[in-house]
């Protein structure tokens, strides 16, 4: 006989309960450059910058949100060291992804900037300054090949 809370009833040899959820492995480089930098991902869309965001967390970086060009400023005014990507929209409330570039640059001159968009031929506008265009969709394996090689360009 076996009181309750003594253990002796708890689990058979050998049984483990299958998880509810699937685990998602961050890749090791991931888990590397997480240790090294913070990805800014701004978007006012929520739920573009909740994809993104979900997409990247899962393959083990760290990110930063900012649904305006004045928060992701603000943020990176207040720990430049600790972000290596900024990710930006081009079109955003009251700015534009240009906006942004100039902005950033005046903090972080050396910084890697993506701008995704839905616009096509958005690159002329952003003539000498430095950043990478893509257009959306952009699917996640694609943003995961371009953050990696970004943040080790940095």
């Amino acid at each position: 006989c076996s009181e309750v809370g003594s253990g002796a009833a708890r689990s058979r040899i050998g049984f483990r309960p299958k998880p509810k959820f699937a685990t998602v492995m961050p890749h090791k480089a991931a888990l590397r450059e997480n240790n090294l930098s913070q990805i800014l991902l701004l978007d006012d869309d929520a739920t573009q910058l909740g994809v993104r965001e979900a997409i990247l967390r899962a393959s083990g970086f760290t990110v930063a949100v900012a649904t305006s060009a004045e928060s992701a400023i603000a943020l990176l005014r207040s720990a430049p060291k600790q972000f290596g990507l900024v990710i930006s929209d081009h079109f955003l409330t009251g700015a534009t992804g240009v906006d942004v570039v100039r902005q950033v640059r005046s903090l972080l001159p050396r910084i890697p900037i993506v701008i995704i968009s839905g616009m096509p031929d958005l690159e002329p506008e952003y003539e000498g300054l430095d950043v990478i265009v893509r257009q959306k969709p952009l699917p996640p394996a694609e943003l995961i090949a371009l953050v990696r090689s970004q943040l080790h360009a940095a």
